[in-house]
């Protein structure tokens, strides 16, 4: 009898010890991608992983300490020649791994542990903050009394970026490529046009979050109209077409509207932007604000005028020239006109092979760009190039569905007896597709 309780005894220890013993997890897969201000460091976990992370001087580096963990993937993989990294070594002791980057200078290290979210499992995030970051170029405000047009701004957000890497097409066509390559096709066509200029939000594999995008856009740059690209995805593969969408007062347009901004404003989270980076803005005071200063009413504008224009080039969502509304975090800004334009469905084979084209790309951000060109030019803003432009040599309007005389006299800042003068009008009757001469003001 007490040799099976001895027997017993042993057991239980040996299970106990099993049980204390946890196997090593293998990390298989790390990126790392660098932003203007930091160095970001991805390592995939199958399960979450215990570490430490450490500081250390002459020389600079930073240590890394993964417990209970094999890293089974080559670091020298990884490009980090624009970043502070000189080096990466790797060293095994006992039940933990040993990563350690050595650096060119000091650097403000942060570690976070991600909870799994679609696409990504379990993720240790290393971000090494460049304590003398490089200055962003910025625009500077022009002067109000300088007496010269000025031009206007007009931001580029491409989606995603990062670790976020938004929808995925066929042959693993990523968006955030994607809409990168639009956005600096897109760049490239404004700059070149007169009276009006473009800067990236962000201009190269690395996220940026959403109320930071947008005071990249407006604080740092003084910009007039955000235009944030993206590429749409549905589970049902047949969904096709491009849209526009504002900001909403008053919930979603439509279920689509709503899932649309629900998937752009889990990009954060996706990326794993830490809390203190989490927008916290009112969104009530934020549409008090743009309903008083016209951006909502404006975005509208603008985004029929895009429409109008990628309607020529590829097929438009439910063949709806209508713009959508809802309650997009990225587009929460009330000294701006914003709009988030989905070029298409990456998750459509067909759209998805137009969207790598180079080609349809380049009809892409002609169609934008001319949207906004027209705009512009038909709600030029006070002291622009475009307002100069009008008084100089008279504008146009094409009628739209819905125009009145009225509201073509208010948009346009003229009366309505010198615009009927100046076409000949003599009742209220216009014509959609019909062009009025709009008198110099």
């Amino acid at each position: 009898m007490r040799r099976n309780g001895l027997k017993m005894a042993v057991l239980i220890a040996g299970l106990l010890a099993m049980v204390g013993a946890r196997a090593a997890i293998t990390v298989d897969s790390v990126r790392l991608h660098r932003a203007p201000d930091h160095t970001r460091i991805v390592f995939d976990l199958p399960e979450p992983v215990e570490h430490t992370l450490d500081k250390l001087a002459d020389p600079d580096r930073v240590v890394v300490d993964l417990m209970d963990a094999d890293l089974a993937f080559d670091v020298s993989a990884l490009d980090y020649k624009d970043s502070p990294i000189e080096n990466i070594r790797v060293g095994k002791h006992e039940d933990k791994t040993r990563v350690v980057f050595d650096l060119s200078a000091a650097v403000r290290p942060r570690t976070n542990l991600l909870k799994p979210v679609d696409p990504h499992s379990w993720r240790l995030v290393v971000d090494l903050f460049d304590s003398d970051p490089k200055p962003v170029k910025t625009i500077e405000e022009p002067e109000a009394d300088s007496g010269e047009p000025r031009q206007m701004i007009v931001a580029i957000d491409p989606g995603h970026g990062g670790e976020d890497p938004g929808a995925l097409g066929p042959g693993n066509l990523l968006e955030k490529e994607v809409v990168l390559q639009i956005a600096r096709k897109v760049k490239a066509r404004i700059d070149r046009e007169p009276g009006m200029k473009a800067v990236m939000v962000r201009d190269g594999d690395y996220y940026v979050p959403l109320a930071e995008r947008r005071r990249v856009a407006r604080q740092d740059n003084h910009a007039d109209v955000f235009i944030s690209i993206h590429a749409d995805a549905f589970t049902d593969p047949r969904a096709h077409g491009a849209s526009v969408f504002a900001l909403s007062n008053r919930g979603a347009t439509s279920a689509r509207a709503a899932y649309v901004a629900k998937m752009a404003n889990e990009s954060d989270k996706v990326a794993g932007v830490y809390e203190e980076e989490k927008d916290d803005s009112n969104l009530l005071n934020v549409l008090a604000d743009m309903r008083m200063s016209g951006s909502m009413a404006h975005s509208l504008y603008l985004g029929r005028q895009i429409l109008e224009e990628m309607g020529q080039i590829t097929k438009l969502h439910g063949g709806r020239k209508t713009v959508e509304q809802a309650a997009f975090v990225v587009l929460k800004e009330p000294e701006m006109v914003s709009v988030l334009v989905e070029t298409g469905f990456i998750s459509n084979r067909e759209e998805a092979r137009n969207l790598s084209s180079s080609a349809h790309q380049e009809k892409l951000a002609r169609s934008i760009v001319n949207g906004v060109k027209q705009y512009f030019r038909t709600h030029p803003a006070p002291g622009s190039w475009f307002a100069a432009q009008r008084r100089e040599n008279g504008e146009q309007h094409r009628i739209q569905p819905g125009d009145t005389l009225s509201g073509i006299a208010r948009q346009y800042q003229v009366s309505e007896q010198a615009l009927r003068a100046a076409n000949d009008i003599r009742d209220d009757r216009i014509m959609v597709g019909q062009t009025l001469t709009i008198p110099r003001s």
